[in-house]
């Protein structure tokens, strides 16, 4: 037999159907075989997703219902945001544990809660968000005696950036 470059590119071809099927094949065996679980995996999917989170309730579960005072955190973010996609914002809380940022009107408000170790050499985060319209910010501190303070900011949002 006389292999030409027709005949090497047909075989090439031939070939690479075959694997391609005994793939599928072994791929399908494989789905069959783990369907049991996957059937569990799909109904424990199924159940309701539960309602977001409002700004009250992280608040509430974040502090405990202890009282949050103003000042004692400074919040950096831009009085106006041309775009809602890539708003920066800054949190400066020294002495602070734990910082927790909300964008309050957000479908989702919670932002971040960032926790600070006891060898960090600087208690402040630096981010970029997204704001879905013009809305408060508001930083809460958990502070290393026990104490949280909070800071709030208004940006005023032009172009949303939560699909907005």
């Amino acid at each position: 037999m006389e292999l030409n470059r027709r005949k090497a590119i047909a075989l090439g071809a031939g070939g690479a159907a075959v694997v391609a099927f005994a793939g599928s094949a072994l791929a399908q065996a494989a789905t069959d075989a783990a369907a049991p679980a996957a059937d569990a995996a799909v109904n424990t999917a199924a159940a309701p997703q539960t309602e977001a989170k409002t700004v009250e309730q992280w608040i509430e579960e974040f502090t405990g219902g202890a009282e949050v005072t103003e000042g004692g955190i400074t919040l950096t973010a831009p009085e106006i945001a041309e775009n809602g996609n890539t708003v920066p914002i800054e949190v400066d809380a020294e002495g602070a544990s734990e910082i927790l940022v909300l964008a309050t009107g957000n479908p989702t408000p919670g932002v971040t809660i960032t926790k600070f170790g006891e060898a960090a050499g600087s208690r402040k985060i630096a981010t970029r968000i997204r704001l879905a319209e013009t809305q408060d910010i508001t930083a809460i501190a958990k502070m290393d005696d026990g104490s949280f303070k909070q800071a709030t900011s208004n940006v005023k949002v032009t172009i949303g950036g939560c699909g907005g």
